[in-house]
Order: structure tokens, then sequence, then C-alpha cells
């Protein structure tokens, strides 16, 4: 067990996600999903963890290990095409995930990681609202390439962000 990391996730508490994602930020990113869903039946699911609860902590599972956890958690896959995409911020760990589902193969991994590193600089800036934003953008830009749509299909995923 990593002795920083635990108190990394220790010190952090709701004031470090009140302070970083207040309620206009996380309704700015709500509606940024909403702007990036028209035009494609993809979905996207914003999830803002700042720090993993013990048992989690405990259990030591990668970013990426828990950003696949939350994403059966949210129920991302249950879309009628499997093109579900979480992004999913880790703010203890200074980490972003983004998890997609099978539908979305013809996104290479060199796309996704693209928009998490121009996340994680605007994060490093402390650009949380227009960081997250752009992201959300970028993941809609992919999914109306992968998945156009004239009328956007039935929204089935809630737009808001969680936070967990």
């Amino acid at each position: 067990m990593r002795p920083r990391r635990i108190l990394r996730h220790l010190a952090a508490g709701p004031f470090l996600t009140r302070r970083t994602f207040p309620p206009a930020v996380l309704d700015a990113i709500r509606d940024a999903v909403a702007r990036a869903e028209r035009g494609t039946t993809g979905e996207i699911r914003v999830a803002i963890e700042v720090a993993l609860p013990t048992r989690e902590l405990l259990r030591e599972p990668s970013p990426c290990e828990r950003a696949l956890d939350v994403f059966g958690r949210l129920r991302v896959w249950d879309t009628d095409e499997r093109n579900g995409v979480l992004l999913y911020v880790l703010l203890a760990d200074h980490d972003v995930e983004i998890v997609a589902d099978r539908g979305l193969a013809g996104v290479t991994p060199a796309e996704w990681a693209t928009i998490c590193h121009d996340l994680t600089r605007a994060f490093a800036a402390r650009r949380f609202e227009a960081g997250t934003c752009a992201a959300v953008a970028a993941i809609g830009a992919l999914l109306r390439r992968e998945f156009p749509s004239a009328d956007g299909g039935r929204d089935q995923l809630p737009d808001r962000p969680t936070l967990l």
C-alpha cells in the first residue's frame, strides 16, 4: 500500500468537490453533455470522485480499474447501440479515464488518450469547467462520427455529472 496515495485520499474531502465543481460548474457540464449528444445516438456520462472510499482504497484499484467499476455501476453499458462513454475524474490521484462501450471500437486508443491528456493539462491549470466541457465536446465529436443521427435519438443516460 502506498502511504502517499492513502494520505491524498484521506485528506481530500467534500470541500474539494464543492470548491472544484460547485453547482454552477456542474450545470455547465450538464449543458455541455446535452450539446455534445445532439446529432448522435451516443451517450456521455461524467463521474467525478474526489477520493476513493476507504474500502476501495484498501483494495488499491488503479484509476482505470475504478473507472471500469464506475462504468458498470452507473450502467453506462446500458444503451441500445452499446455506445456509452464514461468520463471519469479521480481528483485525489489527479487522474482522468475514459471508458467506452464496445460499440465504439472505431475510436482509437490515441484519440481517447488525447482527450484525457488535454483534460489533465486543463486541470493542472485549474480550468476545471472549461477543460471538462472541452473534453465532453471532443467526446461528442467522436460519437457523431461513429454514431451519427439526425434526431439524436432518445436520451438514455442522465446528462448531469455524478459526484461519487
